[in-house]
C-alpha cells in the first residue's frame, strides 16, 4: 500500500512541479503535470467542425482572410470561446484575443493561439490546430477547476497567410499605407478588417509594447515531412528562418526565332535557365537545411517565335542563418556574372524583402522538452522554413513553437492532413508546457 503524506494547504499551495510534481491551483484540484491531458476527441472534432466554413463547391477549403467563410469561421469561434468562459474581443487589427484571468493580476499574461485563415485551397490544419488546442487547454482547466498564477490569453490572429496582418499589427509593423494593399479576397486590407471586426481608423490601438506579454507559445503543423520521415512525434522549433528575396532581370536581346542563327543569339531564357541550375547547385553544395528557390519565371515578349530578349524571375533564399544567406546569395551572384558574360547578357538582382530570423527562446524550448519527456514522447530540435505569427511576435515578448507531423510533408492543399493521435500529443505538450511556464 502507498505511503500518504498529509501536509496542510498553505503547504501545498506552494509545492512546485519541479519539486513534488504536484500542482496545486486555488486550493480546489491537485494532480500532476503527467495526468492532465487533453481531450484529442473534442480537438478533432472541433478540426472538421471548422473546416466546413468557406468550402467551395468542389468541397475544397476557402476560408480565406476577410471572405465569407473567414467570418463565419470566425463567428463560430468566438462562440466557442465566449462558452468557454473567456473575455473575448476582437482589436483594431482583427485579431480575436480571449482572456481568462489568474490569482496575480500583476503578472503579465501568458498567450497562445494561431490563426485560422487559410490559402486558397487550403487545408484543415495549418493554424487551425494551433487555434483550436489553445482553446482546449482553456476547457480542460475549466473543467479540472483550475485557476493559473498568471492571466491567460487565446490569441488568433486575422490574416496569417496574406502577410501576418494580426501579428504585424499587435507588434506595431502594420502601417497606415499597408491599409491599401489589397487582400486575396479582393477588398483592400482596410475593409478586410473592418469587414471581420476591427477598426483600420484606430489601428494604433491594438498595439502591445514589449513586456506587455509574458510569453507566446504555438502550436502548428509542421507543413513539412522531416518529423514523419524520421519517425518522431514532436518538433521543438529552434527558430523560425530568415527570408530574402530577390527580384531576378536577365537582359538579352529579341529577334526573329527563324532567321537567327544559335551563336548569334542573345537568349534571355536560356541564362535565366543556366541561374536556374547555378541557384540549385550552389544551394545544395554545403550541409544545412538551407532551401533557395524559383518560384516564377516570366520571358518578354512571349512569342514562339521570337527569342526571348527579357526574362523576370524570383529568387528566394531561406536558413536561420543571416550569414549562411548572404554567402549563398554572394556566390549565386558570382556565377550569374559569368554566365551573362558567356551568353552576352545582362542579369541583375534588386531585393524585394528581408525578414530576419527569429530566434525561439531557450527558457520556454527547455520546458517543451521537459514536458515531452515527461509525456514519453520523441523530438527534436528543428528549425522552421515557414512563416509564422510567431516570428512577429517575437519582437515584444520570448516565444516558442511546437510542431506535430505533417503527413506526406503536405500543406497549403487540400490534402494537408494530420493524425488526431499527433494532434492530441501535440496538444498535451502545449497544456504541459503552459503550466510549466506559469509557475516560473
Amino acid at each position: 500500500m502507498q505511503r500518504r503524506t498529509f501536509i496542510k494547504k498553505s503547504t501545498l499551495t506552494a509545492i512546485s512541479v519541479g519539486l513534488l510534481g504536484v500542482i496545486q491551483w486555488n486550493g480546489k484540484s491537485t494532480m500532476t503535470s503527467k495526468t492532465l491531458k487533453v481531450n484529442g476527441q473534442r480537438i478533432a472534432s472541433r478540426i472538421a467542425e471548422l473546416a466546413k466554413f468557406g468550402r467551395d463547391e468542389k468541397g475544397h477549403g476557402y476560408r480565406v482572410a476577410f471572405t465569407q467563410g473567414d467570418i463565419e469561421g470566425r463567428a463560430w469561434f468566438i462562440d466557442l470561446m465566449r462558452k468557454a468562459g473567456l473575455d473575448t474581443s476582437i482589436d483594431a487589427a482583427g485579431n480575436i484575443i480571449g482572456k481568462r484571468k489568474g490569482k496575480n493580476s500583476s503578472f503579465k499574461p501568458i498567450a497562445f493561439g494561431s490563426h485560422i485563415d487559410m490559402v486558397p485551397d487550403g487545408g484543415n490544419y495549418d493554424g487551425t490546430l494551433g487555434s483550436i488546442a489553445a482553446l482546449e487547454i482553456i476547457e480542460i482547466l475549466n473543467e479540472n477547476k483550475i485557476i493559473t498564477e498568471h492571466p491567460l490569453e487565446v490569441i488568433v490572429f486575422a490574416n496569417e497567410e496574406g502577410g501576418t496582418i494580426g501579428s504585424s499589427a499587435m507588434v506595431g509593423r502594420f502601417t497606415r499605407d499597408d491599409l491599401q494593399r489589397k487582400s486575396q479576397s479582393g477588398l483592400i486590407m482596410a475593409e478586410g478588417i473592418k469587414a471581420i471586426g476591427g477598426n483600420p481608423d484606430n489601428i494604433e490601438s491594438c498595439i502591445r509594447k514589449k513586456g506587455d506579454i509574458h510569453s507566446w507559445l504555438e502550436l502548428h503543423i509542421e507543413q513539412g515531412g522531416i518529423l514523419e520521415n524520421e519517425n518522431i512525434q514532436i518538433g521543438i522549433v529552434e527558430g523560425i528562418v530568415s527570408m530574402q528575396d530577390w527580384n531576378v532581370t536577365v537582359e538579352g536581346f529579341a529577334n526573329h526565332a527563324g532567321a537567327t542563327p544559335m551563336n548569334l543569339r542573345k537568349d534571355a531564357l536560356l541564362s535565366a535557365s543556366k541561374l536556374a541550375i547555378a541557384v540549385n547547385e550552389t544551394i545544395n553544395s554545403i550541409q544545412g537545411r538551407q532551401v533557395g528557390t524559383i518560384g516564377k519565371i516570366k520571358a518578354y515578349p512571349g512569342a514562339s517565335n521570337v527569342i526571348p530578349g527579357k526574362v523576370e524571375l524570383s529568387l528566394e533564399i531561406r536558413d536561420l542563418s543571416v550569414e549562411k544567406v548572404n554567402s549563398l546569395f554572394a556566390e549565386i551572384q558570382k556565377k550569374a556574372d559569368a554566365i551573362a558574360k558567356a551568353d552576352n547578357t545582362k542579369i541583375s538582382f534588386e531585393k524585394e524583402f528581408n525578414l530576419p530570423p527569429a530566434l525561439t527562446n531557450e527558457r520556454l524550448r527547455l520546458k517543451i522538452k521537459e514536458s515531452v519527456q515527461q509525456l514519453n514522447l520523441s523530438s527534436k530540435l528543428m528549425q522552421s522554413g515557414p512563416y509564422h505569427d510567431s516570428a512577429q511576435m517575437n519582437l515584444i515578448t520570448p516565444i516558442a513553437m511546437i510542431f506535430v507531423p505533417s503527413i506526406g510533408g503536405i500543406s497549403h492543399s487540400h490534402d494537408e492532413f494530420t493524425k488526431a493521435e499527433d494532434m492530441t500529443n501535440g496538444a498535451n505538450v502545449l497544456l504541459s508546457t503552459v503550466l510549466m511556464v506559469d509557475k516560473e
